[in-house]
């Protein structure tokens, strides 16, 4: 597992490429639900939410960074993460459909849910951090600002990706990585 570990975090290169990519979505959602009619916002929301992983894909080839790997198991975990959290649209459509209004806590909260496997993956608290305060924050902003629930929900997201790429960007190199190589 230490090798795989290692393997991991040398390919991924800190994997910041799904957060970038994160962040420029859910910023430019946070500065559309401004200007749009909040019924085109959410329409604008999922399929802006749609566009990450690609986005991902762009950045990580920049950064070389490996968001795609068939060799590695704990990668095929974190693509099966993904998988898992893309499975949840089967719920989005049907509130866009009936309740959309429960359309930015649904997206806020299941696109961050692969956090908490990432985290146990590189043995740090960044994505159980991001997962459970992402989570929290979406909760508490659907509740407080019920006019501007897109707003304050892209705004709580954004927020937990520029803490979270932080973490990532400074966190220590796992001492396995350091003790493999």
């Amino acid at each position: 597992m230490d090798d795989y570990r290692a393997d991991f975090e040398l390919s991924v290169n800190r994997s910041m490429s799904m957060p970038f990519a994160g962040l420029m979505v859910w910023s430019s959602v946070a500065v559309l639900s401004t200007q749009l009619d909040s019924d085109i916002a959410i329409l604008v929301l999922l399929f802006m939410t749609g566009a990450i992983f690609p986005l991902a894909l762009l950045i990580a080839k920049v950064r070389e960074e490996n968001l795609i790997s068939s060799k590695n198991p704990l990668a095929k975990l974190m693509g099966m993460c993904v998988l898992m959290v893309n499975l949840l649209w089967v719920v989005h459509i049907p509130l866009y459909l009936y309740q959309p209004e429960f359309v930015p806590l649904s997206l806020g909260v299941s696109l961050g849910l692969h956090w908490v496997v990432y985290s146990w993956i590189v043995q740090h608290p960044v994505g159980l951090v991001h997962a459970g305060l992402r989570a929290l924050a979406c909760f508490i902003a659907w509740f407080l600002w019920p006019e501007a629930r897109l707003f304050a929900i892209s705004t709580v997201i954004v927020v937990m990706y520029l803490f979270s790429l932080f973490q990532l960007a400074t966190r220590p190199v796992s001492s396995l990585f350091t003790e493999s190589t």
